[in-house]
């Protein structure tokens, strides 16, 4: 009888998230497929008095309002089956960490997130992938061992290279308005850095437009992924730096006034990210290198479940 084969370190990395995922998340999101985002579905369920401010009134129910003379909105019950579709950044400015974990890691423990969360409801689960010169399309399938394997696919992507013209963010939420139609939820992994960053928060992104098309459309969710260095340099004199979608390479000395001033930029920048996504109506999760990612879902997941109680309560009379 021929011995077992030693399980990869892959493997090994997989089986720990899914039983990270299982044993820490999985407990905060029983219920009627609510997944992380407690949102609607598309079938009508029971009607209830409007709710000024926070209600929708395209789902105003004409009928029973006419009835009653009092304003209803008929809630809607999320559906049963459902197809989620991850956009994963696997440029090479994710091939950076200087703490616990790289930011690509990070990247493989949000889809995975996801992606186990929803396989254990049965829904299918696809990723479009940025690399290199192209996006690269997994289908979506359900079931356990495709996962398992579009998550390997992640894991020993090659780190990325210096492209002529490689597909920036925008690019890749286009590709992924454009891959199915079908309502549902659209997980965008990435780190939201532009090659040319516009310090003005109010200033509209280039990814903006394409994300607002989107979310009228599908449930959205932008990860954003941080490392502690992005935000503030350390004092340490002379710094070569490489920046690693170019290949660019420079020596700078860390004074405290270039210090005090990358720090503005980097708060500036992180600062448009959030009010960009803000004005899109997307829910936005940030994950950094140097923190606990499973507690950081976990406080998101419960945030979003209170707002969504808030929002959906009877008001009392």
């Amino acid at each position: 009888m021929e011995p077992e084969p030693l399980t990869t370190t892959a493997e090994q990395a997989l089986r720990r998230l899914e039983l990270t995922v299982t044993r820490r998340l999985d407990g905060l999101l029983h219920g009627a497929h609510q997944g992380l985002l407690p949102g609607t579905g598309s079938e009508a369920g029971d009607s209830r008095v409007y709710v000024p401010g926070e209600d929708d009134v395209r789902r105003m129910d004409w009928a029973v309002t006419a009835r009653t003379t009092i304003p209803h909105v008929r809630d809607l019950i999320a559906d049963r089956e459902l197809e989620t579709w991850a956009l994963a950044d696997l440029s090479p400015s994710m091939d950076f960490g200087t703490a616990d974990t790289d930011k690509r890691d990070l990247v493989v423990a949000a889809v995975g997130a996801i992606g186990f969360l929803s396989s254990r409801m049965g829904d299918r689960f696809g990723a479009l992938v940025l690399h290199d010169e192209f996006v690269h399309r997994m289908p979506a399938r359900t079931g356990r061992p495709a996962l398992y394997g579009l998550l390997h696919s992640l894991m020993d992507a090659p780190r990325g290279s210096v492209v002529d013209d490689p597909p920036d963010l925008a690019e890749g939420i286009d590709v992924l308005s454009a891959t199915r139609r079908r309502r549902g939820m659209r997980l965008i992994v990435s780190d939201f850095l532009d090659a040319q960053p516009d310090l003005d928060p109010d200033a509209e992104l280039p990814w903006e437009r394409p994300i607002r098309r989107l979310a009228a459309r599908h449930q959205v969710l932008a990860v954003e992924v941080i490392d502690p260095r992005e935000l503030e340099l350390p004092d340490v004199g002379r710094v070569a730096f490489a920046d690693p979608e170019t290949g660019n390479v420079r020596e700078v000395h860390l004074s405290p006034k270039i210090r005090h001033a990358y720090a503005e930029a980097a708060a500036l920048q992180r600062e448009g990210t959030r009010l960009a996504l803000r004005r899109a109506g997307i829910a936005h999760l940030v994950l950094r290198t140097d923190r606990d990612w499973v507690f950081d879902v976990a406080q998101f997941v419960l945030r979003q479940r209170r707002m969504s109680h808030l929002a959906h309560r009877r008001p009392t009379p």
